[in-house]
């Protein structure tokens, strides 16, 4: 079992910056990809980004340039660096790990952006 703890959502105004953190614990030996997704009201959950334990990552292009995944393998943790953020980002967004075949979630994290 990995177990996932994703911190740092709120609620920040148009142009602002938050920073997300997902901490794994549990059994993480072998984690390969950790990533962001996230889901807004009414619509279905999407990937934002992810990122290898070697560093390669891949981003959706709606936050390309703005937001940025990095990861701390010594530290079992990834973070999202967001910047420049618009309304349209508004959404729960939840953590994602793989170990082997099999994909966990942490609970999701807020982050509404309004003025």
């Amino acid at each position: 079992q990995v177990q996932l703890v994703e911190s740092g959502g709120g609620l920040v105004q148009p142009g602002g910056s938050l920073r997300l953190s997902c901490a794994a614990s549990g059994r993480v030996f072998g984690i390969v990809p950790m990533g962001w997704y996230r889901q807004a009201p009414g619509k279905q959950r999407e990937l934002v980004t992810f990122i290898t334990s070697s560093g390669t990552s891949r981003i959706a292009d709606s936050v390309k340039g703005r937001f940025t995944i990095s990861r701390d393998n010594a530290k079992n943790t990834a973070y999202l660096q967001m910047n420049s953020l618009k309304p349209e980002d508004t959404a729960v967004y939840y953590c994602n790990a793989v170990v082997g075949a099999v994909a966990y979630w942490g609970q999701g994290t807020q982050v509404t952006v309004s003025s």
